[in-house]
């Protein structure tokens, strides 16, 4: 098994202080472990023994053997025929523009599984689920819409979930009323915005659960991050945001799957005290159009 693959499926068993540089592995693999051992423990922003900690859980007996095995990963990924074959094969793709977006996009899609550990991923659903005092979600430049979905669709499961625009402009009074009772969720993909890293700090210094959702280079916020989920947005001409939108909608799901009948309750709630006034398709015939109204 690639070391990649088995630190990934051993995400669940580290400490958090190993957690920090398996991401750091992951977020740059394999050129990471290529480097020196207390250059990947800066990097991961823990220590040497725990770098080499790490290598022993993977059942590696030294770091220059772990090296070893990640030079000979690096010259069969390059040298293997099948590997040479595909990458050729999408060089030379360029008629049926349309085909290939859907083929790249739905391979981001499939990239969840193995760029978002399990046990993150649950760890967040179980967290967001056990009815947390207060939750905030942010974004930044184009994510903050994407968290604002996000924050309008778990207000729907769970209670005490807020938008936050600005985390140090109008909307700082949210994040100081976060405590160890609260969730902030926080967006922040690559071109990485540095309130995103303050408010992730400053969440953390106030006992808060951290979730950092960002792309496979990591966004500086996962440094102070209780549970890290990475999405692939490998695009043209903009970074994608299909996994994104996937991994959001996964997330919501989960959280009201976990809440069971509480959370069917509050969907029931919300939906008999909103009135939002529908438009009616011109198509419909009228008598179903009066029997609506």
């Amino acid at each position: 098994m690639p070391i990649n693959d088995e630190i990934f499926a051993r995400m669940g068993e580290l400490s958090p202080a190993e957690k920090k540089v398996a991401r750091a592995l992951l977020s740059n693999y394999p050129t990471a472990g290529l480097e020196s051992a207390a250059t990947l423990a800066k990097a991961a922003g823990t220590s040497t023994p725990t770098v080499l900690r790490l290598v022993t859980r993977l059942g590696i007996g030294s770091y220059p053997d772990f090296q070893r095995r990640l030079r000979e990963e690096i010259t069969h990924s390059v040298y293997s025929p099948v590997s040479r074959t595909e990458h050729a094969r999408l060089a030379q793709d360029m008629t049926a523009p349309l085909q290939r977006a859907i083929t790249e996009k739905v391979a981001l899609v499939e990239a969840l599984s193995t760029s978002v550990p399990p046990s993150e991923f649950d760890r967040a659903v179980r967290a967001l689920a056990a009815k947390p005092r207060q939750v905030t979600v942010s974004g930044g430049y184009f994510t903050r819409y994407f968290a604002m979905l996000l924050a309008a669709q778990l207000d729907q499961a769970i209670p005490n979930v807020d938008f936050v625009s600005e985390p140090f402009g109008h909307d700082i009074s949210k994040m100081l009323r976060l405590n160890a009772n609260g969730i902030a969720i926080i967006l922040d993909f690559r071109r990485y915005e540095l309130a995103s890293k303050q408010a992730a700090d400053l969440a953390k210094a106030q006992g808060a659960t951290v979730i950092v959702i960002t792309d496979q280079g990591l966004s500086p916020a996962a440094e102070s991050a209780d549970i890290v989920l990475p999405v692939h947005v490998d695009g043209i001409p903009f970074d994608s945001v299909v996994g994104l939108i996937v991994l959001l909608e996964a997330l919501v799901e989960g959280v009201l799957l976990e809440r069971g009948d509480r959370g069917v309750q509050r969907m029931k709630q919300w939906e008999e005290s909103v009135h939002i006034a529908r438009a009616y398709s011109a198509t419909m015939p009228l008598d179903n159009q009066e029997e609506e109204g």
